[in-house]
C-alpha cells in the first residue's frame, strides 16, 4: 500500500511539473511574438515530458543505488534533449534539413536496446555507447557528404553538439556500468 502511495504522488508531482512547465511558453506567447506554439506544440511537449518522467518513474524501480537512478537521469534528459532540440531547430541546418531525420535512430535504438536488455545495467550500459557511436556516424556522414555547404553549419557546430550528446551517452553508460558491478560486488560478498 505504501508503494502504491508513492507511486500515486510521484505521478501527481510529475503531472504538476509538466504542468508548471508548459506554463512557461503559455506565458512567454502573452509577451512574445517569437514564442509561437500551437496545440500541437503543447501536446506533443506534454507527452515527452510526461513519458521521460513516468519512464524515469518506473526505471528507478529497478534499483535502489543511487548511481542508477543518476545513469537514469542522464540517459532519459539527454535522449528528451536531443529529440526536443532536433524538432525545434534541427541539429544541423534547421528543423527541416533532411539529415536531421537520422538522429531520430538515436532514441529508436535506445528503446530498443532498453528492452532486449530488460532494463538491466549491463544492457543498458552497451546500449548507451551503441547510441553515442550512432551520434558520431551521423556526424561522420554530415561532415564528408556535403551537408554543410547546404546547411550553413559550421564543422564547430556539428562537432560540438554531437560530442556534447555523445559526451551525455557515454557518461550515462560508464554510470550504469559502475552500478551493474557494486551489484555484483555486494551479491559475492
Amino acid at each position: 500500500m505504501k508503494s502504491f502511495k508513492k507511486i500515486y504522488s510521484q505521478i501527481v508531482a510529475l503531472i504538476s511539473g509538466t504542468i508548471v512547465l508548459l506554463m512557461i511558453p503559455l506565458i512567454a506567447m502573452q509577451f512574445t511574438e517569437e514564442v509561437a506554439w500551437t496545440l500541437g506544440d503543447f501536446v506533443i511537449a506534454a507527452i515527452f515530458l510526461f513519458g521521460t518522467g513516468f519512464s524515469f518513474i518506473l526505471l528507478s524501480k529497478k534499483s535502489s543505488a543511487f548511481t542508477f537512478k543518476l545513469a537514469t537521469g542522464i540517459a532519459l534528459g539527454s535522449t528528451l534533449f536531443l529529440i526536443w532540440s532536433n524538432l525545434a531547430v534541427g541539429l544541423i541546418g534547421n528543423e527541416n534539413h533532411s539529415i536531421n531525420l537520422l538522429y531520430f535512430a538515436v532514441p529508436a535504438v535506445g528503446l530498443g536496446g532498453f528492452f532486449l536488455s530488460r532494463f538491466k545495467a549491463v544492457g543498458m550500459s552497451y546500449t548507451l555507447i551503441i547510441m553515442a557511436f550512432i551520434m558520431g556516424i551521423i556526424a561522420l556522414v554530415a561532415l564528408t557528404n556535403g551537408t554543410l555547404s547546404s546547411t550553413q553549419s559550421s564543422i564547430i557546430e556539428v562537432l560540438g553538439i554531437n560530442s556534447f550528446f555523445i559526451s551525455l551517452f557515454l557518461l550515462s553508460a560508464f554510470l550504469f556500468k559502475n552500478a551493474e558491478m557494486k551489484q555484483v560486488r555486494t551479491e559475492t560478498e
